[in-house]
């Protein structure tokens, strides 16, 4: 349900971005890219807080939140120049912030399984120390 969920946000953030793109057809030529700019670094910092990123890279993410208000400030007052420098600097804000947030997960899952196998290492000397002993009982019994 989680993987549907997601590929429905992404589904529908790609929409937008496409609707974004065809009314930004009618503008500017300076327009159509900063727009569309800003809607792609709008999906991108979705993407970081959906894998994590809020609080596994929060400095990242808050960067990547700062320049996407910054960016629509400077797409409303027209700075498409501006605009679309601060949303492309967003999306790779957002980026890291979200390969920090994987990377983080990963370590801490490979972190989960070294425990569990040192956990299970030590079960089995356990298991292994005591069956000599109960071999050598039975030995014992067995020669009386």
């Amino acid at each position: 349900m989680d993987q549907q969920q997601q590929a429905m946000g992404r589904l529908a953030a790609g929409a937008f971005a496409a609707a974004v793109l065809l009314l930004a057809g009618c503008a500017s030529p300076q327009k159509a890219p900063a727009t569309a700019d800003v809607a792609v670094s709008r999906n991108a910092v979705e993407n970081a807080v959906s894998a994590g990123a809020a609080e596994l890279a929060p400095e990242e993410i808050n960067a990547a939140r700062d320049k996407m208000m910054r960016a629509n400030q400077a797409l409303a007052a027209r700075d498409y120049k501006l605009a679309r420098e601060l949303a492309i600097q967003a999306q790779a804000d957002a980026k890291l912030a979200q390969s920090k947030a994987r990377s983080a997960k990963a370590t801490a899952a490979s972190n989960q399984l070294d425990e569990d196998l040192r956990v299970l290492r030590q079960e089995v000397e356990r298991a292994n120390a005591a069956q000599p002993a109960a071999t050598t009982t039975t030995t014992t019994t067995t020669q009386q």
